[in-house]
């Protein structure tokens, strides 16, 4: 399977991401309870940054996939936290829910797709998560593409596990997904489609 990205439309999107953050697994998104023109305002206000981007990745089937956005850590909560590195790029994800049975490997496709489109800037050298530290499920697949656990940190909207991912881990992870010589290596190993980083 295969992805590729398009820049959200704040207002021709909100319908279908207002469907995706209000579900239940999306509850580490923080926004169950928003209307569509609160989804409208929050990616209107993400798209005018200039230092924070939200994408949709598109399936082979045209339909979308996931939702993900890259930022600055620099221009984030995150520069209060930890010392900001050139190359670093901050990565939030959450995948659509499952439109039928879920798909075994799904959700690590789709973040490998996710760090190869980051990797691909010459200029990244780091990918940084900050899931919310309660969401276990995340932790598992960023372990599994090559993240590092760094400890929990104060965020403005929750206690965050800061993680950290070289282009090296990625590369080292991505081989190993390829060609599994541990189980908690292989692709097709089940996390629940419907992520939420």
């Amino acid at each position: 399977m295969s992805f590729t990205f398009r820049c959200v439309d704040a207002v021709a999107d909100a319908p279908l991401l207002h469907s995706w953050v209000t579900q239940p697994y999306a509850s580490f998104w923080g926004m169950l309870s928003s209307t569509v023109e609160g989804v409208v305002e929050e990616y209107s206000k993400i798209q005018a940054t200039g230092h924070h981007h939200a994408v949709l990745g598109i399936n082979d089937d045209g339909l979308p996939a996931f939702l993900m956005e890259e930022y600055l850590p620099a221009a984030s909560p995150l520069a209060a936290v930890y010392a900001v590195q050139e190359g670093d790029i901050g990565m939030h994800l959450l995948v659509a829910p499952p439109s039928g049975d879920p798909q075994p490997g799904y959700t690590a496709a789709v973040m490998d797709a996710v760090l190869k489109r980051l990797f691909e800037n010459a200029r990244v050298e780091r990918v940084v998560v900050e899931p919310d530290a309660r969401n276990s499920k995340i932790q598992v697949l960023n372990e599994r593409l090559g993240f590092h656990p760094s400890g929990v940190v104060n965020l403005p909207d929750k206690e965050a596990l800061l993680s950290f991912c070289t282009r090296q881990d990625y590369l080292a992870a991505h081989a190993a997904l390829r060609h599994p010589q541990d189980p908690s290596h292989d692709l097709s190993a089940p996390i629940h489609q419907g992520a939420s980083l």
